[in-house]
């Protein structure tokens, strides 16, 4: 049986030790009836207004790592909706999950990355007549560090299923380079290969 280690931490909000034990017992027995892998999960709490928000991020020692968000007008519901979406998911892909570990016993390489998600705050005035002072969106620079492990095609779909985030980086190993899966507004799943001969 695997260990899964729970930290939870709270945004605008004060976890106390009792919702910090519920959630850890509740996360690991939710995971362990699926998934005997040793694991770390990071549980956030953040209240907006009268909705307290959860994010809940499971890594797995496979390489996995599920993802799930919950919102509820309290904490507990919250958490509870987040891991309804979590076991939902390992449910589904249990049997892949499981040829993936017969295939995978030492965790898959990775490396990390820093990324930025920039928006511009104003317009350029530029050729086009454009007023230099017309508000384009709210400006957002967001610097943190991403993880792009090395997997298989089919693996990087299954893991973008098991998330929550519209995209996945991944390294091929058949060819060495970046590649990304991410959901189509069509429903469907696209793969960005680079040409051969483009440097990942």
């Amino acid at each position: 049986m695997g260990k899964l280690t729970v930290r939870v931490t709270g945004r605008n909000i004060d976890v106390g030790e009792a919702l910090r034990g519920k959630i850890q017992n509740e996360l690991q027995a939710g995971i362990a009836r699926y998934v005997t892998r040793d694991g770390e999960a990071i549980v956030t709490l953040d209240k907006q207004r009268h909705l307290y928000h959860v994010e809940a991020i499971v890594h797995l020692d496979s390489g996995i790592t599920l993802e799930a968000n919950g919102e509820a007008s309290e904490p507990h519901g919250a958490f509870a909706a987040a891991l309804e979406k979590i076991e939902t998911r390992v449910r589904r892909y249990k049997r892949r999950l499981k040829d993936h570990h017969a295939r995978h016993h030492s965790p898959m390489p990775r490396e990390e990355a820093q990324y930025n998600v920039i928006e511009p705050a104003e317009m350029d005035d530029g050729a086009d007549g454009q007023d230099e002072t017309a508000v384009a969106g709210p400006a957002v620079i967001a610097e943190t560090k991403a993880v792009i492990r090395t997997m298989a095609v089919a693996t990087a779909v299954m893991q973008l299923e098991l998330g929550e985030a519209p995209v996945v980086m991944f390294r091929n190993p058949r060819s060495g380079s970046l590649n990304v899966v991410y959901r189509r507004l069509d429903g469907n799943i696209g793969w960005i290969e680079p040409a051969t001969g483009v440097s990942g």
